[in-house]
């Protein structure tokens, strides 16, 4: 795999960092300002719910919500989501942040998320990491799943022999999608069936390529 990989494509929630509880704590902002009840949502709800799709999270958290309703959570909620992110940001895995510097200098770095559009920019401006990446994409600028955004991000970058680094079912089933090798981010929030490669860290990546 390395001696043919031109770029690799990372996920962003549960594979670069972890902002589940600053994610959490702005829900919990959000549920403040509107006049229906919506249960309280924690950590952990942020983290099984990570690699969904982001409009598709208020159908599973609130499926007896009205459009109307959900439409007024999905504005508030992702207002106070960004403000936080701006402001708490989210706590990088350990290490990934000098394998992120390694990979640079020999491979084409991108991300591709199912967050909200401005998510992936508050992370480069929080982390101060946006010159490690080449481009990137996500769910909520385009409205479609990961796996044709994944196919976006190879076409329109001319890549050869990209890899997908990811930490969900999810994220394995986009790969499967965009038809490249799936690399697992053992560290992160989920469990997938199979993959090419395996991360016990985010060092590895440096041991892997």
């Amino acid at each position: 795999m390395n001696q043919q990989t031109d770029s690799l494509i990372f996920d962003l929630d549960g594979t670069l960092w972890d902002a589940t509880a600053t994610v959490a704590r702005a829900w919990e902002a959000a549920r403040k300002q509107v006049d229906f009840e919506i249960q309280e949502i924690t950590q952990e709800d942020i983290r099984s719910v990570a690699g969904m799709q982001h409009d598709l999270i208020y159908n599973k958290f609130f499926p007896d919500l009205t459009e109307a309703q959900k439409k007024e959570l999905m504005e508030i909620s992702g207002r106070e989501e960004m403000q936080h992110l701006q402001k708490y940001g989210g706590k990088l895995f350990s290490g990934i942040k000098d394998s992120l510097e390694y990979l640079h200098d020999k491979y084409k770095l991108f991300i591709v998320s199912n967050c909200q559009d401005g998510y992936i920019e508050a992370f480069y401006e929080f982390n101060n990491m946006a010159y490690l990446f080449k481009d990137h994409e996500c769910s909520g600028r385009t409205g479609n799943p990961k796996g044709e955004n994944l196919k976006d991000i190879i076409k329109r970058n001319k890549l050869q022999q990209p890899v997908y680094v990811g930490d969900t079912k999810g994220d394995y089933q986009a790969s499967v999608v965009a038809g490249v090798p799936f690399i697992f981010a053992g560290y992160g929030f989920g469990h997938v069936p199979t993959y090419s490669a395996y991360l016990q860290s985010p060092s590895d990546l440096q041991k892997l390529f």
